[in-house]
């Protein structure tokens, strides 16, 4: 007979407690160090306090993953619960904590990870299709070999308000921000190949930018009917989020559309009033 099945995922898979609640995931947070004092991804400390602080004196925060022994002490827990756990982290191209996650897995049975190849809730659609499969009963080497072959059927991408946080992180040139910035452009990123790259730049309002940017992303597309998700960074009119689900709801006929909030460790790099539409295709 085979062992029950646990989902977990690190903290970038960016799902609300409700949803974490309802697909039974479990999470092992990043950590985010700010000066001397250090929270747990998701905890303690938001995207809204960190734009804050920065607008205050610069500061962003860094973020960091799991060591081996906090992965091997999180999978432990489970295991000797009798389950087997299938794991799912943001793309190795982009953190070390996949490859900390594999390592700690090689020390125990019944420990499938998953390098799910994107990041925020591009991990989490993953993740819930991963639930879904171990309520249908499937093993979880089975559902780890299944979410493997799905990674490149998942659209993962944002349009940003800002290139400034890129900059302060690291992950573009001052002069690339600057330029973008005084343009007024707006950078559409999407993962491709475990990468997250510029694909489009837009020019507008950002509510503007919102609409088209999502028309384009899911215009004619064959999207699976089941979950697709907003998410944004925060900053960003409440209203303003509701027409912009509704458009979402009419373009896709999706039965499900979540809106979530992207964490620190993935609000630190794209800043306030960051937007995006995940899903996954057929």
């Amino acid at each position: 007979m085979s062992k029950p099945v646990v989902i977990t995922a690190d903290s970038t898979v960016d799902l609300s407690a409700e949803l974490l609640e309802r697909f039974q995931i479990r999470v092992i947070p990043l950590t985010i160090t700010l000066g001397e004092e250090s929270f747990p991804d998701g905890q303690g400390f938001t995207p809204l306090d960190m734009y804050a602080r920065f607008r205050l004196d610069g500061t962003l925060p860094k973020t960091s993953a799991p060591g081996v022994q906090e992965f091997l002490d999180f999978f432990t827990t489970f295991v000797e619960q009798g389950f087997e756990v299938v794991h799912l982290d943001i793309s190795a191209e982009l953190s070390n904590t996949f490859n900390a996650a594999r390592l700690a897995a090689q020390e125990l049975e019944g420990v499938y990870p998953v390098d799910s190849r994107m990041l925020s809730t591009g991990v989490g659609l993953l993740a819930i299709e991963a639930a879904e499969c171990r309520d249908a009963g499937m093993g979880a080497a089975e559902i780890a070999a299944h979410i493997g072959s799905l990674t490149d059927k998942v659209s993962t991408s944002f349009v940003l308000d800002t290139l400034t946080y890129m900059w302060k992180g690291g992950r573009c040139t001052g002069v690339a921000a600057l330029g973008a910035n005084l343009l007024h452009l707006r950078p559409a990123l999407e993962m491709k190949d475990g990468r997250l790259g510029v694909y489009k730049k837009y020019r507008g309002s950002m509510p503007s930018v919102y609409k088209q940017y999502i028309t384009e992303r899911v215009k004619d597309k064959a999207i699976r009917p089941g979950h697709v998700f907003l998410t944004e960074s925060g900053e960003i009119d409440p209203a303003l989020v509701e027409e912009l689900a509704e458009l979402i709801r009419t373009l896709t006929g999706c039965r499900e559309l979540h809106h979530t909030l992207a964490g620190c460790t993935i609000s630190t790099h794209c800043g306030p009033a960051c937007l995006g539409v995940l899903f996954i295709e057929e």
